[in-house]
């Protein structure tokens, strides 16, 4: 899935065509950053869709995760954990992608409404081999997202389905007609349709969802588009099945083949220590070493956001097709003794690490960049929350995005930043990393991100058009670069009081070593 490219040379290192530059020591053990915020020279609006999630049917992440049923011990509201939903909430999540994932080119929607004592049991052939019931079907999903205040983005199987399936299912959901998919629907106990702002054509269609060639794929979307109407005056964006990492072909040739019926072209890209999928190192326990590279990596989306929307805008120069990033995060070498295909793993603060540099970076190019859904939301991959049986814990990452919420549909404040570099062996990367942006009250939110594990670093803001008096917020740092939150120790890690102080024209921060801060400006 993930191939080697060239070293990384992108906007994560020039922030706002400012070079990265070596700067002095500060305060003994502090590097002295200097950063410039642009209040004056707005950019694009920060999408709130850049914040949303990913819930497949793959490992515990929908049931047990989600979905407990009606009649379980647990907590629960018509059958979905009540300390998920409140988790969710507190994150405004703006939208989330289901049921796949490779698990979508192998759904097919109609087991998955109706009585559930009713619907046909199947195996999940992509995930653990384990039995689908299909418990948690359209209706759930979608009565799950609105519970959480979530747009929902569903995908569709291109896989082993067929384009009428598709836009039975567009039906189905959106029509408020007198049809019989309308009808069925009221009959399955929903009377009204359901938003739908979001359908993806396919899931990685050139690997579980089908491998095809681009080529072929294009004409496929053509066909299946032509056929998956939305019913009610809202309309659909369609979303096509884009490229990973640096396939940059795959996205020359579907614009330039399918261009004029997409809306969104999505990306996908995964974080791996190693870069070894066989071997991709552990979760928690590891060295600096795997610190570094993990963070170098995780940077690296940068490059690719930044070559593939140059594709893009040589056929679309208006930014009209926007560029979902709709499967991103860290992989690891799955915990020890988990069921084999579930994906579950813990996280750590490092992982904290890598939410804010790819959130950094997706807000740096909201221009084109108008969503992205991390994977996975709940048990798999990096997840925002982990449970077991009636207990849960909130990850470092849940805490970023809980951090992060102010930024939704902000408006992007460019930013200049000279730090010095972190370096660890041959690795080398800003040490200090750090976005901007002004809500609709005028607050101005700053996001600082230092990767640095032994030294901390004092940041003087100067913010140009804004007369700056105080800022204060949280932050997010531990002693351990592997602080994790378990069953036992739930709160190991969580955010903290962090303040800046006024020097003059400037707002001082001292950051901790590998820690992120989000402060509001006042």
């Amino acid at each position: 899935m993930n191939k080697p490219t060239r070293p990384m040379m992108s906007a994560w290192a020039l922030i706002f065509c400012g070079l990265t530059t070596i700067a002095p020591a500060g305060a003994a053990g502090q590097a002295a950053v200097s950063m410039a915020v642009h209040a004056n020279a707005p950019g694009p609006k920060i999408d709130r869709h850049i914040f949303g999630q990913f819930a497949e049917h793959l490992g515990r992440g929908i049931y047990g995760g989600v979905w407990v049923g009606t009649g379980s011990p647990i907590p629960n509201t018509d059958g979905y954990r009540n300390d998920v939903l409140a988790a969710l909430k507190a994150l405004h999540v703006p939208v989330i992608r289901w049921p796949g994932g490779c698990f979508a080119d192998d759904y097919h929607w109609r087991d998955g409404i109706g009585p559930r004592a009713q619907r046909p049991v199947r195996v999940n052939t992509h995930w653990g081999g384990v039995l689908e019931p299909d418990s948690f079907g359209t209706n759930e999903f979608l009565d799950f997202a609105e519970l959480v205040g979530a747009d929902p983005y569903v995908t569709g199987n291109v896989g082993s389905g067929s384009p009428q399936e598709m836009a039975d299912w567009a039906e189905y959901i959106t029509s408020d007609s007198q049809s019989t998919f309308a009808q069925l629907r009221r009959a399955n106990g929903r009377a009204k349709p359901w938003r739908l702002p979001f359908f993806g054509i396919g899931n990685e269609a050139w690997g579980c969802g089908g491998n095809m060639r681009p080529e072929y794929y294009a004409d496929l979307f053509r066909r299946y588009a032509t056929f998956v109407r939305d019913h009610a005056p809202e309309g659909i964006e369609l979303v096509a099945s884009g490229a990973h990492d640096d396939d940059y072909h795959w996205t020359d040739v579907l614009m330039a083949r399918a261009g004029d019926l997409i809306d969104a072209l999505s990306l996908h890209y995964y974080t791996i220590p190693t870069g070894n999928w066989k071997h991709k190192g552990a979760a928690y326990g590891f060295g600096e070493d795997q610190w570094a590279s993990t963070l170098k990596a995780a940077s690296r989306i940068d490059e690719f956001i930044t070559r593939h929307s140059a594709i893009m805008d040589k056929y679309d120069p208006q930014k009209r097709v926007a560029l979902f990033v709709d499967e991103w995060g860290a992989w690891y070498d799955q915990e020890p003794g988990s069921h084999p295909g579930f994906l579950y793993q813990q996280n750590s603060l490092r992982d904290a690490m890598v939410a804010a540099i790819s959130l950094n970076i997706f807000e740096r190019h909201a221009d084109r960049v108008r969503m992205a859904n991390i994977a996975q939301m709940i048990n798999v991959l990096q997840a925002m929350i982990l449970t077991r049986q009636a207990k849960m814990v909130l990850t470092p990452t849940y805490y970023v995005f809980r951090m992060y919420v102010p930024f939704q549909d902000a408006t992007y404040l460019p930013v200049r930043i000279d730090t010095p570099s972190y370096r660890y062996g041959t690795t080398a990367l800003p040490a200090v990393d750090a976005t901007a942006a002004r809500d609709s009250s005028g607050t101005i939110h700053l996001a600082l991100v230092n990767i640095d594990p032994h030294h901390g670093a004092t940041v003087s803001v100067q913010i140009e058009g804004f007369n700056a008096h105080s800022a204060s917020g949280t932050v997010l740092t531990a002693d351990a670069m592997d602080a994790h939150n378990t069953f036992e120790h739930p709160n190991a890690i969580a955010p903290a009081r962090f303040d800046g102080v006024r020097k003059g024209a400037r707002l001082v921060f001292r950051l901790p070593p590998k820690s992120v801060a989000v402060v509001a400006v006042h």
